[in-house]
């Protein structure tokens, strides 16, 4: 039995069902404006001046709601125990051997918020005999610590004003970088208004031409009203006039320095401190400085 060969046919090869690998996707880099707003906001996150402003927003955030229930402009401040009024950039105290010993390094170093005392007035004299004993300490070791400083006289209207004046004189001169010369008249010690103006006048008189400064006057608000107004209105003043958010005088009234309260507490000082505020900015207090 013949076997025939025959020839293999090939068979027909199935096309590939296997898809064509699809092409990959191109992502979409940021556009460039998209990159300048991302540095930005980078540059705006890292930068010491947002986190400052952050700060400040959140610290006047916490003193209005602090402040809720406050006399606006008045505010107390928790450090110095008191109501301040706020629209007034330059405070002070003045002080006698009332306070005692004080460290006045302690006193300059105080701060809460923008109130720092920058002034002190320091008792020197009263009538014609008394020096106050903790004078020459505290007008020693005050501008030691950075404090500008002013001597005052307690006026004694029925005691001679010009010899108040020389006895004032022989205790302190004003010299370069102090505050003008004040005299203190808050009583009339049994003497008429006219004999008590008399003799003040003699007093600013002298100290006048012996110093070449014109003094402050130190009165009380009522005081200035029922017996000063008006006769000697070319001179600065310092009032006192307590517990109040504004002091209530006249626009022309030449008012330097209010004395606004007699309960501060002032570190480095064992008692209560009278706090004062100048009627003007740093520049204007600044002039007002002994040149």
């Amino acid at each position: 039995m013949s076997i025939v060969n025959k020839k293999a046919v090939p068979k027909k090869r199935r096309a590939s069902s296997r898809k064509k690998p699809a092409g990959k996707k191109i992502k979409k880099g940021l556009s460039p404006a998209v990159k300048i707003l991302i540095g930005a906001l980078l540059l705006i996150l890292l930068s010491p001046f947002y986190y400052g402003y952050v700060l400040k927003t959140f610290s006047a955030t916490w003193r209005w709601v602090a402040d809720i229930g406050e006399t606006p402009g008045y505010r107390t401040y928790d450090d110095f125990d008191i109501p301040i009024p706020s629209k007034y950039s330059v405070h002070g105290i003045d002080v006698s051997s009332y306070q005692g010993k004080i460290n006045w390094q302690k006193v300059k170093e105080m701060r809460e918020d923008d109130v720092e005392i920058r002034f002190a007035f320091i008792k020197a004299t009263e009538g014609i005999m008394h020096v106050d004993p903790y004078f020459q300490r505290n007008w020693r070791e005050a501008p030691k610590a950075g404090i500008v400083c002013g001597a005052y006289h307690y006026f004694k209207p029925n005691k001679s004003g010009k010899w108040q004046a020389r006895f004032f004189l022989q205790t302190v001169r004003p010299e370069k970088g102090d505050l003008p010369m004040v005299v203190d008249v808050e009583e009339l010690n049994g003497v008429a208004p006219e004999r008590m103006r008399k003799e003040l006048a003699l007093f600013l008189d002298h100290i006048k031409s012996k110093t070449e400064v014109k003094p402050i006057i130190y009165t009380g608000l009522s005081f200035y009203r029922d017996y000063l107004k008006g006769h000697f209105d070319d001179y600065d003043l310092w009032i006192a006039h307590y517990y109040k958010s504004e002091l209530k005088v006249s626009k022309t009234t030449r008012w330097k320095f209010w004395q606004h309260s007699d309960k501060a507490r002032i570190n480095g000082v064992g008692h209560v401190v009278d706090m004062n505020v100048f009627n003007g900015d740093s520049l204007a207090f600044d002039r007002l400085i002994v040149r």
